[in-house]
């Protein structure tokens, strides 16, 4: 067993489709994201993030990536509804939505997104998005976690 491939770092992403989260994680190992593990929809991933964060010996994610596209009020719903169990392990919530109001990032924050990114169905915008979600996990990771 090789402790240090065991414990790399990865992003964990809930998309409730298919074809989308494969796009997204193109687009985040593109621009030096670690490994990304797809945990589903909505439902699923609900329960994969509680399994995984639930396990004091499992690798947990660097970043959680939520997209998801059920309906307009769905990102906001699985963030308020993983919000204490991510705050509490320190796992990050990020989202990526159509592009929002102040109003809707300001509620996507206070349900406990620690970031928001715009999906976009021009290319380049949207491989900044991607860009700027690599971005944001590098400058969040835990310093004690090198070396361990």
């Amino acid at each position: 067993m090789n402790d240090y491939v065991e414990n790399m770092p990865f992003m964990a992403l809930v998309d409730d489709d298919q074809h989308s989260a494969h796009l997204l994680t193109r687009m985040l190992l593109a621009h030096g994201s670690p490994d990304i593990q797809w945990y589903g929809g909505a439902a699923k991933g609900r329960l994969m993030l509680a399994n995984v964060l639930a396990n004091p010996t499992a690798n947990w994610p660097g970043l959680l990536i939520v997209d998801l596209k059920a309906h307009s009020g769905a990102n906001l719903e699985f963030v308020a509804s993983i919000q204490s169990l991510a705050r509490q392990k320190g796992v990050p919530v990020v989202v990526m939505a159509q592009p929002l109001d102040r109003e809707g990032r300001d509620a996507l924050h206070e349900a406990g997104a620690s970031a928001v990114f715009f999906r976009h169905a021009e290319l380049d915008a949207y491989r900044r998005e991607a860009a700027g979600i690599v971005s944001f996990w590098a400058r969040s990771q835990r310093l004690d976690a090198v070396g361990m």
